[in-house]
């Protein structure tokens, strides 16, 4: 008995940082969207949150990493369920395979991504943070697509497959989030990774 509590214990810890997390990017994300940027401090953001302005350190460095996102988590989590990825598997199918749980995840918290959103659009100064943000999770992606198909990790392949899959995902969210009653997000990227591995063959006209 006491050695499953031990064991579950990480579990537990992990589920509650993850909540933690997410309580501070909401109150972050809505408190930024009604009162403006400039006008939200860390102090603000925590007690909508229900926690100290230490403990929002322990998780952002600033206010603005609250709101464009966790992308060291997210990098991490993507490069290890790619890695888990059967070999033989296509690196477009592999990645599209890893890419699940974050789209479960985004489907699951639209309203907080589609704020994510609005709020990046009508504050630009993020906007570096957020491209910085997506440079690191793809070249953490591409070393490992570098090692899956077997070249060196300055070789161009790996990162012009990684950025292109990743431009896939964000055009797919672009059309989810501006369309609430239009496909789901699951389909909308299978779509984009579809026309990725056929070459991207130009459509019919409508």
């Amino acid at each position: 008995m006491h050695t499953g509590e031990t064991e579950s214990a990480p579990g537990r810890r992990d589920r509650r940082k993850r909540r933690t997390r997410a309580a501070l990017t909401g109150a972050a994300l809505r408190l930024v969207a009604e009162r403006g940027l400039a006008q939200v401090t860390v102090e603000e953001i925590s007690e909508a949150a229900g926690v100290s302005p230490r403990t929002f350190f322990n998780y952002f460095a600033c206010k603005d990493d609250a709101l464009v996102g966790d992308h060291a988590g997210d990098a991490a989590r993507l490069v290890a369920r790619l890695a888990a990825v059967p070999p033989e598997v296509p690196v477009l199918t592999a990645l599209r395979a890893a890419l699940d749980e974050v789209i479960d995840e985004v489907r699951t918290e639209r309203e907080l991504w589609c704020l994510r959103m609005e709020v990046v659009t009508r504050n630009p100064v993020l906007l570096p943070r957020l491209v910085a943000g997506n440079v690191e999770t793809e070249r953490a992606i591409a070393e490992v697509v570098a090692a899956r198909v077997g070249v060196d990790p300055d070789h161009g392949y790996p990162a012009l497959v990684t950025a292109v899959a990743g431009a896939a995902v964000r055009t797919a969210m672009t059309r989810w989030a501006a369309h609430p009653d239009g496909p789901d997000l699951a389909d909308l990227v299978d779509e984009a990774f579809a026309a990725l591995a056929a070459g991207l063959p130009q459509p019919d006209p409508t």
